[in-house]
């Protein structure tokens, strides 16, 4: 599914055993044992004339990246589903790069990042979803969507309710454990979503959906008239809306502008709000919005507007069966 990326000068990176594993951006794995790291020397001699093996080097300093591989910060349930995709690079020795950023948002924004294993031509590029703390932070979708959502102690659900500044930042946490939840899920039913790699504290690691030099994908209401095939589109989002609905779910959000489309794929992006249709009382609505929002697109490029009003009936009844 994914390309890989040709070998390049700039990932032949050593990570010399010893060496800290703190990057600029990694502080907070402060507390957390240190694993010992292969040293892997390099054949010239070290002094330029001598055969006698020099020492490992020993530093204290970053790595040429912005930080080693996040990987083992996160416990087996923090990461994604099984069977894995054979692009997701698990070795503790990758090095990740922050390329830039690929969208900003009211809540979080996304970054394009790398993660490569030195030396090998191993690499994958990922999108990181990191999700705004309480003072930079909209919570513009909260009410509606938090309907039906407990969390296991009742302060931390009164906090929310009251967007106390303690309850912000537990509306913060769920929103990234939300999302990252909804997409193992949907990813493992089948449903077109980026696959989900891990989650750490509020940033969570996905499929980044674009070519290998970090062009993303571009979405739906970007795509031109004469590059989109309207029926297939079609039936690819009402395939994947199906098996939300039949599992008891609705995006709740979305619309033509957090849809993908990439070589003809399409994949549904944003799921931090997915609606449970049984618990929220407005469940049937958000899943007919859903539908009307993104059909209007597609009804303004040719398709039938009756195809639009036979999908909502479609996929209400499948929601129907989970009440």
């Amino acid at each position: 599914m994914r390309e890989r990326f040709a070998d390049s000068d700039s990932f032949s990176r050593i990570r010399p055993k010893g060496a800290s594993r703190r990057g600029r951006k990694a502080d907070r794995f402060d507390d957390l044992a240190e694993p010992e790291y292969l040293y892997f020397p390099s054949d010239e001699p070290a002094d330029g004339g001598s055969d006698e093996e020099s020492p490992a080097p020993v530093t204290d300093g970053p790595p040429v990246g912005d930080r080693w591989s996040t990987w083992d910060q996160s416990t087996p349930t923090e990461k994604g589903p099984e069977p894995r995709p054979d692009w997701v690079v698990t070795e503790l020795a990758a090095v990740e790069t922050e390329l830039g950023i690929v969208k900003t948002g009211k809540e979080a924004d996304v970054f394009l990042l790398e993660r490569a294993v030195p030396g090998t031509g191993r690499r994958t590029l990922m999108a990181a979803k990191r999700y705004r703390d309480a003072q930079h932070r909209m919570f513009h979708r909260d009410s509606g969507y938090l309907e039906g959502r407990q969390h296991k102690e009742s302060r931390i659900t009164r906090a929310m309710a009251k967007r106390t500044t303690f309850g912000k930042e537990a509306i913060a946490g769920q929103w990234a454990a939300a999302e990252f939840a909804a997409l193992s899920r949907l990813w493992s039913a089948g449903v077109a979503v980026p696959y989900p790699v891990q989650i750490t504290g509020t940033e969570i690691l996905m499929e980044f959906v674009g070519d290998e030099s970090g062009a993303a994908a571009p979405r739906l209401a970007q795509l031109r008239t004469e590059e989109a095939d309207v029926d297939d589109l079609w039936e690819q989002l009402g395939s994947s809306l199906s098996v939300l609905a039949f599992d008891g779910y609705a995006h709740g959000d979305l619309s033509a502008y957090n849809i993908l489309v990439h070589r003809g794929r399409l994949v549904i992006i944003d799921v931090p709000q997915i609606v449970d249709v049984v618990a929220n009382p407005r469940g049937l609505s958000f899943l007919e919005r859903d539908v009307r929002n993104v059909g209007a697109w597609f009804v303004s490029r040719g398709l039938p507007a009756a195809r639009v009003d036979e999908l909502v009936e479609s996929l209400a009844a499948e929601a129907r069966l989970r009440r």
